[in-house]
């Protein structure tokens, strides 16, 4: 279901996607609205679901994570007929960041981050691999980011 939006909520939006950790007098500011329109309108976005949680963002690399991986994952048939338990695995493994569904030669699409490739090496043979219905992973190594964000364009 999509949320219908005024321009007042599209430009909150636009502002807390940049620093969420504004004060409501300062997004209120930027905006154009006084204190309180501002908190009563962001109060209805995160009810809707529209806004979904506010978080920190990190750099994964001063955290030591500098090996970034795409990894496209083929199940075998028998796997596919077990996608749940499939998903409740992957969602246990901190070192997906993300993981899609997809149509097409493979099944799944992950985002991995690990300390280097050793780890990553060790996180596929000790965790993933051993995924029941794997069939295939093929593991893309990012060399380097062009463009990273978290930004949706409202």
């Amino acid at each position: 279901m999509t949320v219908t939006l005024d321009d007042a909520e599209r430009r909150i939006l636009r502002v807390i996607q940049e620093d969420a950790g504004l004060p409501i007098a300062a997004i209120a500011e930027q905006v154009g609205l006084s204190p309180s329109p501002c908190w009563r309108r962001i109060d209805r976005l995160e009810k809707l679901g529209v806004i979904r949680q506010r978080v920190t963002l990190l750099d994964r690399r001063q955290v030591g994570l500098n090996a970034h991986i795409f990894a496209q994952v083929k199940l075998n048939a028998h796997g596919r007929s077990h996608l749940d338990e499939f998903a409740d695995a992957i969602r246990a493994f901190p070192e997906v960041l993300e993981c899609y569904v997809l149509m097409g030669s493979v099944d799944f699409l992950m985002r991995i981050v690990a300390q280097d490739i050793e780890a990553y090496e060790r996180f596929f043979f000790d965790k993933l691999s051993r995924v029941p219905g794997v069939q295939e992973v093929v593991s893309t190594v990012a060399l380097s980011e062009i463009k990273s964000t978290t930004v949706l364009p409202v």
